[in-house]
């Protein structure tokens, strides 16, 4: 079996394909958790590429859950002073925005609810979600009260498809990295499920949560269902709509 897993793509998304090997360098670069390496990346007969280091991944543990928990936790800690990341990446397949900023809750409003609002309404669910999302974003202040996030170093989209065992040890990959609130990745594991209590127990002991996470998990977990929404369609508007019901 060949030691390099290698992505295809067109041309046209080579920029894409860069910005998640920076991903994985910055995600490396904190000594944390383990990550592919990347091997090349570019330009070949008219397809932009990535090629990684491979895995055979196994089943994971009650061990390497926890192993994960301890070390998203120690990546956590590797900080910055703004929020934001020094270039734009993707999530999924849609553009995600990271200018640097020194106030949470401004980019949250602006680069993450503010954006996928915006593209919602160009795809016709403006209708359902503009005048909620105005609502929202208006009273985003709410829920940070007595809460002040520093600038984790962030996976950025971290489902059970993210994240493998090897050797006993987590992997994680396909990143869309930027520095942000670490409560955003949580939220992440808890949106679709696969993440095991050993996993939660770890993180809790390592970096307990701040009071009021609950609200705001569910508040993170909003941007991930406005991008289903935009990428996969209206399948995901009623628990999108419904979810900003709910935080409202």
């Amino acid at each position: 079996m060949s030691d390099v897993f290698r992505k295809t793509g067109p041309a046209a998304a080579l920029a894409m394909f860069e910005a998640e090997a920076d991903g994985l360098r910055e995600l490396q670069s904190a000594n944390a958790i383990r990550v592919p390496q990347v091997l090349a990346c570019g330009v070949s007969n008219g397809e932009s590429f990535i090629e990684l280091e491979r895995f055979a991944f196994e089943r994971s543990t009650t061990h390497t859950e926890r192993r994960l928990g301890e070390q998203l936790a120690t990546l956590h800690r590797h900080t910055e002073s703004r929020f934001g990341w020094y270039r734009d990446n993707t999530i999924g397949l849609t553009p995600q925005r990271n200018d640097w900023a020194d106030d949470w809750i401004e980019f949250f409003r602006t680069q993450r609810l503010g954006y996928q609002l915006e593209l919602a309404t160009a795809n016709g669910y403006g209708r359902d979600v503009a005048n909620l999302g105005a609502r929202l974003t208006d009273r985003l202040p709410q829920f940070f009260a007595d809460y002040v996030p520093v600038a984790s170093l962030l996976h950025g989209d971290l489902w059970s498809g993210n994240w493998g065992s090897v050797s006993g040890e987590p992997v994680i990959f396909d990143p869309a990295v930027y520095y942000g609130d670490r409560e955003s990745d949580i939220a992440m594991t808890m949106l679709f499920g696969g993440f095991g209590k050993a996993f939660y127990a770890a993180y809790e002991a390592s970096w307990p949560m701040a009071p009021g996470h609950e609200d705001r998990l569910k508040l993170y977990q909003l941007y991930h269902l406005l991008n289903h929404l935009n990428l996969f369609g209206r399948s995901y508007l009623g628990r999108t709509v419904g979810r900003m019901q709910e935080l409202l």
